[in-house]
């Protein structure tokens, strides 16, 4: 696959989630990423479940091809070890709550003596200004308070959590967005900075056309359950066996779905002769479509209404997706070995560059396994990395290393 990120070099001090999945959609364009973590545990999402065989697999979701470094920050030879790794790299991405890179000595004028053409890549929970500026936050608060779990739930009154982290998984695209909008106009001669996102500034992007709505009409949006807000038929619905998910998104398409479920007459109904109609009699015509598909199982309505053109899917759990056809033909799910030996099973990135999909090429790292490698590169004797970490400033772990027995101890 193309690498247009070949030769970018990124010091990754992020941790959890947001971070951790920019770095890996840099590592799958090709950057080298230099995980840096503390000798107080690392990550903190090594310690997080689930687990399997003591490795954690909340951080191997979003650590591939990726070195570890681990240092005591707050020493003076781990500061100036690290020191070293920032002049050294092309950017920087941390999501530490606001002001602990400067407690760690690096502000932002230390940073610009470093290193003046660092792209310095920042997640923090509300932004840089504001009387919440200086709140931790994380995903589910966020959720919260940018509206997002207002819209979630089976119906008005109801307030879900999204069941993935998704305002961590989307502050850490932007994020890449930004860094590379960044690398690139440095390359056309715009003096690179600081790239900053917040978890509620995501979040909020993401109400789309329903925080439009409050802004425009004063309108708040409610759960609509399995139903799209605004236009209909347009959700889950039930057949003969399980239910399916439905989109009718135009015209052409609702008149060809009610010829093909045998209820033509409904083309002519008032209740559903227009898009509003429709989406105003939700309930009456989704009692009407259901009793047309009551009368074949799921696997054939998919086939028949995905036939028609119109957007149809049954509905899987996770492991029902990663074993369809459909992922295996995009190669989606690939194989590799941690450096213990165990096997992993892993999702490669997103993306791909003229046909060619993005690979897992290195395995997430064992907590300190690239310490010794990488610093010897820079010029470190293996008797001063030896005696570092001998005291206490750094950790190498080896492939051959056993994971903590306190990390598998929390299955």
């Amino acid at each position: 696959m193309l690498k247009p990120l070949r030769g970018i070099t990124v010091i990754d001090l992020s941790r959890a989630l947001a971070g951790p999945y920019c770095t890996a959609l840099l590592a799958d364009m090709g950057a080298r990423i230099i995980k840096v973590e503390s000798v107080n545990g690392g990550d903190t999402a090594r310690q997080w479940p689930p687990f399997q065989d003591g490795h954690s697999l909340y951080f191997d979701s979003v650590n591939r091809n990726k070195a570890s470094v681990c240092l005591d920050f707050y020493s003076a030879e781990g500061r100036e070890i690290l020191a070293g790794l920032i002049a050294d790299a092309d950017v920087l991405v941390e999501n530490f709550k606001p002001g602990t890179l400067e407690k760690m000595g690096f502000t932002a004028s230390r940073l610009e003596e470093l290193n003046p053409g660092l792209v310095v890549g920042s997640v923090t929970g509300f932004g840089n200004t504001g009387p919440l500026k200086d709140d931790a936050g994380l995903d589910q608060v966020i959720q919260g308070m940018s509206g997002l779990m207002s819209v979630t739930g089976p119906g008005p009154g109801s307030a879900y959590r999204v069941g993935v982290p998704i305002v961590d998984i989307t502050s850490g695209m932007i994020c890449a967005f930004g860094i590379v909008s960044a690398l690139l106009g440095a390359r056309n001669g715009e003096r690179p900075g600081r790239v900053s996102t917040s978890l509620l500034e995501t979040a909020l992007n993401l109400s789309a056309f329903q925080g439009q709505k409050a802004l425009s009409l004063g309108q708040a949006a409610t759960p609509q359950g399995n139903n799209h807000p605004v236009i209909a038929p347009y959700g889950m619905f039930a057949t003969a066996t399980e239910s399916i998910n439905i989109a009718v998104g135009s015209e052409k398409q609702w008149r060809a779905f009610c010829g093909l479920l045998g209820m033509p007459t409904a083309v002519e109904d008032p209740r559903f002769i227009t898009g509003a109609d429709r989406s105003a009699n939700r309930d009456q015509l989704t009692e009407l479509i259901e009793a047309a598909l009551s009368a074949k199982p799921a696997a054939q309505w998919v086939a028949l209404i995905s036939e028609a053109g119109i957007p149809c899917g049954p509905i899987y759990n996770y492991i029902q997706a990663l074993a369809s056809e459909q992922v295996a033909a995009l190669g989606l799910v690939q194989h590799s070995r941690r450096r213990d030996g165990s096997a992993l099973p892993l999702l490669r990135g997103p993306l791909s560059l003229d046909g060619e999909a993005s690979e897992i090429l290195a395995p997430p790292p064992l907590l300190g396994e690239h310490t010794a490698q990488i610093l010897m590169e820079r010029g470190m004797t293996h008797d001063d990395v030896t005696r570092l970490e001998r005291e206490g400033r750094l950790l190498c772990t080896s492939a051959s290393e056993q994971v903590p027995e306190t990390m598998g101890a929390q299955r």
